[in-house]
């Protein structure tokens, strides 16, 4: 887990990155922002990365079909509000232990959408595993103002903008149920 102090004012995101000790595999991750009590403070975007130069160290998500990636960012955004005791967190979850990581490798599946445009359209992507990547263990969701995976995160130009959802499902993007076995897709959603 990693932390950083922020956003504080409105229309600002503070990015955070966390990254898997050596010997580990990243297998998927998490954002949170506090405090609850400012309304408009949110997570904007999780996904996977790698702590390198290439990826700005953790600025620049992994794109489609690159393998691996060692760290997991976090960005929280602000619309309106304020709060100087505004924190963003970023969560990296590691398989270690009794795994043998050897023949463990992971691959990123990435899509990108436009929009939404007004606001009072959504906008949903998903992305799935081929038989090749194997099975699904986590994904990644983000609202940005470009895309992810080329440029440093930037958050929407607007303060309405937020993932209303981040989940795993099936080729429609109909979310998995309870109980589900063996999802083979990822679906992220604005309002």
């Amino acid at each position: 887990m990693n932390k950083a102090p922020g956003p504080f004012t409105g229309l600002s995101s503070r990015l955070v990155t966390a990254t898997c000790p050596a010997g580990t595999v990243l297998i998927g991750g998490g954002a949170r922002t506090t405090p609850a009590s400012v309304g408009s403070l949110k997570p904007v975007a999780g996904f996977p990365t790698f702590n390198d130069a290439e990826h700005h160290f953790g600025a620049i998500a992994a794109g489609d079909g690159e393998r691996d990636p060692d760290s997991w960012t976090a960005v929280g955004g602000i619309g309106g509000g304020r709060g100087q005791d505004n924190m963003t967190y970023a969560y990296a979850i590691c398989g270690a232990g009794g795994i043998n990581l050897k023949h463990v490798s992971t691959t990123v599946r990435f899509q990108e959408v436009s929009g939404p445009n007004t606001a009072s359209t959504g906008q949903t992507a998903t992305v799935g595993c081929s038989r090749e990547d194997g099975l699904l263990v986590s994904g990644g969701a983000a609202i940005s103002g470009g895309n992810v995976t080329t440029t440093e995160f930037s958050k929407a130009t607007s303060g309405g903008p937020h993932l209303n959802g981040s989940f795993p499902s099936d080729a429609d993007g109909t979310p998995a149920g309870d109980g589900s076995s063996n999802p083979s897709h990822w679906t992220a959603a604005t309002p």
